[in-house]
C-alpha cells in the first residue's frame, strides 16, 4: 500500500511496526525498502509455528509431524539506511535486541526525504481524509 506508507511518512513515523506471518525473503526485502524509502526504524516481528503448536484436528500440507515447521519466522530490525541491525531470526523462537539512534532519521533525509525535498507538490499530491468512518452502515 505505497500511498498508505507515503501518508505515514509525511506524518514523521520513526518505528515502523510491521508484525506478519510472512516468512518469505520477499517480505524481508520489503521491510529493509520500507526502511530506506521512509527513514525510519523497521521492527518486523514475524511468527515462528511449529505442527505440535496446533490443534490436533488440524492438518497442514506441510505434514502432521510434530517437528514440522508451518513458519520459518523472519523477525528483523531494519535501519533507515535499509541496514538489518538484528536477525533475521529464522526457525526458532527468540528475542532480537538492537541498539537504535533516532539521529539517523534526519541524517538518512539528507539524501532521500520522499515526503520532504524530493516530493513534487507542483506535480503530484495525496489527500488523506482521517475522519472516523464505520466499517459497516446502511445505504439509504
Amino acid at each position: 500500500m505505497p500511498a498508505y506508507r507515503l501518508h505515514l511518512y509525511s506524518q514523521g513515523v520513526e518505528l515502523w511496526c510491521a508484525p506478519t506471518v510472512d516468512d518469505r525473503e520477499m517480505f524481508r526485502t520489503s521491510m529493509r525498502h520500507i526502511a530506506y524509502e521512509g527513514r525510519c526504524f523497521v521492527l518486523s516481528a514475524c511468527q515462528y509455528l511449529t505442527r505440535r503448536n496446533c490443534p490436533e484436528d488440524y492438518h497442514p500440507i506441510q505434514g502432521d509431524e510434530p517437528d514440522t515447521v508451518l513458519i520459518a519466522g523472519g523477525s528483523m530490525i531494519v535501519s533507515p539506511f535499509g541496514d538489518v541491525l538484528a536477525g533475521p531470526l529464522a526457525d526458532g523462537e527468540g528475542l532480537l535486541v538492537a541498539e537504535i539512534d533516532l539521529g539517523e532519521i534526519p541524517k538518512g533525509k539528507f539524501d532521500l526525504d520522499v515526503t520532504g525535498h524530493y516530493s513534487r507538490p507542483d506535480v503530484f499530491s495525496l489527500q488523506v481524509d482521517t475522519s472516523p468512518r464505520a466499517a459497516v452502515g446502511d445505504t439509504k
